[in-house]
């Protein structure tokens, strides 16, 4: 279902980008499942380069039961870019769940402004792919803009529309990054660390995937996977003592 916009993003990288691999833990970037009715493998990638400090994308293939490509590409500490984040999931070719957005560290009106608005083009070009569907994990005012694509469709709109504008958003991206301007002074490099540290911890605390990711291989593997890969830089809740609100 979704091997060509896989293509498409890993192409997209390497034409424009001198990459190098980052290393994945050992027993996480490769498993094979034979629990429920499909066996289901899942296949993670990670690189690095200057401009982009960690580029990790993750594709679950169940055959008809599941197709899943999940990524976030994650700027260097040089740079108040919004993260990518991309969220395609299919059960049974039915069910088709679309998420892709420029996520934004901070929500004052002058990030919003250099980096949000303009998404603005874009999201109106898609309205079929923006539905007011309820986010039932996560603060959509917090590392989400108005702008994302979030939507439920079917299996001919993935191959047509929401691929035209899975290649529009990362042009879009790649553009952004062009012309941006590498922070020099440290306090603002370290604003950028901590905020990107905290939409680690933000995201594992409450990513429903880590359900998904149990039933296939197991709680054991899928907390290895939240935490080691997934979003490193986040304390499991267990450790940190705290509570998700």
């Amino acid at each position: 279902m979704y091997k060509r916009f896989l293509e498409h993003l890993e192409q997209s990288l390497f034409q424009r980008f001198t990459l190098q691999s980052r290393p994945i833990p050992p027993g996480l970037e490769y498993q094979v499942s034979d629990r429920g009715r499909n066996p289901a493998t899942i296949r993670s990638w990670c690189y690095q380069c200057p401009e982009y400090r960690k580029i990790r994308y993750t594709y679950i293939d169940a055959g008809a039961s599941a197709q899943i490509l999940n990524s976030v590409i994650y700027p260097s500490h040089y740079y108040e870019l919004p993260l990518l984040g991309i969220d395609f999931l299919s059960f049974g070719q039915v069910k088709n769940l679309i998420v892709m957005d420029f996520q934004p560290l901070f929500q004052d009106e002058a990030y919003l402004k250099k980096y949000i608005y303009p998404l603005q083009t874009l999201h109106d070009k898609y309205p079929d792919l923006v539905q007011d569907l309820e986010m039932k994990f996560y603060d959509a005012n917090q590392y989400f803009s108005k702008y994302l694509l979030f939507a439920k469709t079917d299996a001919e709109t993935v191959k047509t529309r929401v691929f035209a504008a899975f290649k529009d958003y990362l042009d879009l991206y790649w553009q952004m990054l062009a012309q941006a301007q590498p922070l020099t002074d440290q306090s603002d490099i370290q604003r950028i660390v901590k905020a990107q540290k905290d939409y680690d911890q933000y995201s594992a605390d409450r990513d429903p995937a880590s359900g998904l990711f149990s039933s296939y291989f197991g709680h054991e593997w899928s907390e290895r996977f939240l935490h080691e890969f997934l979003f490193e830089d986040a304390v499991p809740l267990a450790t940190s003592g705290k509570k998700v609100n």
